[in-house]
């Protein structure tokens, strides 16, 4: 029989985490706890600054939003724009979790300083999406 050549797998030697490898605990508990409780995706991977600077502005950002009345969206299939906060409200995950439990950010914007708080409270939840994307790119030793 002749022989035959096998196709092996292309492994990128910039990005060798792009190889087929099995998913570990980390790669799946750090981007869950990450969106859950901010920067906690960083401190379980002994990321001690980068997930206290996350926690504090995240937080930070969440609570100023509300201390200005700002609105936390509800999930809905209405307008376009509403679905769009709720997916960067919910992005804040325990936070938006808490708030709407506790029917916190429902008042009616009234004024411009409430418009900023709604701005504020998307953009924290934006922003936890992307800490949470990070402590993944972290867990599979993507990203150092």
């Amino acid at each position: 029989m002749a022989n035959i050549p096998t196709a092996k797998p292309k492994v990128d030697a910039e990005h060798p985490a792009t190889a087929q490898s099995p998913i570990s605990n980390m790669a799946v508990l750090a981007p869950a706890l990450g969106w859950l409780i901010p920067g906690a995706g960083h401190l379980i991977q002994k990321r001690w600054i980068r997930g206290a600077l996350l926690m504090f502005s995240i937080v930070t950002m969440f609570l100023l939003g509300l201390a200005t009345q700002g609105r936390v969206y509800k999930p809905n299939g209405g307008d376009i724009l509403d679905i769009l906060g709720f997916v960067g409200d919910v992005g804040a995950g325990g936070l938006y979790i808490l708030t709407r439990a506790m029917d916190w950010g429902q008042v009616a914007v009234a004024h411009a300083t409430a418009d900023y708080g709604t701005k504020f409270l998307i953009v924290s939840g934006l922003l936890n999406f992307i800490a949470v994307a990070d402590a993944y790119h972290i867990a599979i030793g993507k990203k150092q």
